[in-house]
């Protein structure tokens, strides 16, 4: 039986990528590997990890550390301290490599029963697909940058100006406000000091891998978790 296996951040880890698609008996005939986005970034093999999902032709949607490689190749961006991307820029196959992650969306729907983002929905929009499908990932995109970094919001979409609002402010984590709708199971990732979330109509994955934590895969036709450990933390706690 074809599976679906949703991977938490892998953020350049790719030797936790492989011993997760070992643990998991990944069989890329049959197969279907979908990142919740961040491959790249803060580990250290971030050229390594995406020459791995594209030979495994992996679905996968765009995350804001993959966005922010995107944008730095093109001369938008300039290098943070803590970038460890350099890799992909110096890689012979370096054109090939961001040609294959540019070409991920921000948003899948994957037969009807599951939405993937990297971070989270805005609770205004009724058909995300539509809000998001042309979002360049070169170019500000006010949808795009939602969907790739919120973490609290308002009923109406406000996103906090910091990351953790203060208690008693009108914010509540983004998906909060989608409790009780009727739409798939949503998988996402980018909340590594929360944590894994698994609730009904919610699959939350990332785990902290690079930070020491933990690489998580979701098998959607199994309702199964299956998580390796970090061999080591790769960086300082952070976004």
């Amino acid at each position: 039986m074809a599976r679906r296996i949703f991977v938490g951040d892998v953020q350049g880890c790719r030797v936790e990528l492989e011993r997760l698609l070992e643990a998991v008996r990944f069989d890329p005939a049959a197969d279907r590997l979908e990142p919740v986005g961040d491959l790249v970034n803060r580990g250290p093999d971030s050229a390594g990890t995406l020459r791995l999902a594209r030979s495994l032709d992996a679905g996968g949607v765009l995350g804001n550390h993959d966005v922010h490689l995107l944008r730095v190749s093109r001369g938008r961006r300039t290098l943070r301290s803590g970038d460890t991307f350099g890799d992909v820029l110096d890689a012979p196959d370096r054109d090939d490599l961001l040609r294959w992650l540019a070409d991920r969306p921000f948003f899948r729907d994957l037969g009807g029963d599951v939405w993937l983002v990297h971070a989270g929905l805005d609770p205004r929009w009724e058909r995300p697909a539509d809000v998001l499908a042309d979002c360049d990932p070169f170019a500000p995109c006010e949808a795009g940058e939602f969907a790739i970094r919120v973490r609290y919001c308002t009923a109406e979409g406000e996103r906090p100006k910091h990351d953790d609002p203060p208690p008693g402010a009108p914010f509540a984590p983004w998906f909060e406000h989608w409790r009780g709708r009727r739409v798939p199971t949503i998988v996402f990732g980018h909340w590594a000091l929360r944590g894994l979330v698994h609730e009904p109509g919610l699959r939350g994955l990332d785990t902290g891998c690079v930070w020491g934590g933990r690489l998580t895969a979701w098998i959607a036709e199994e309702d199964r978790l299956v998580h390796v450990p970090a061999e080591r933390a790769y960086a300082a706690f952070g976004d």
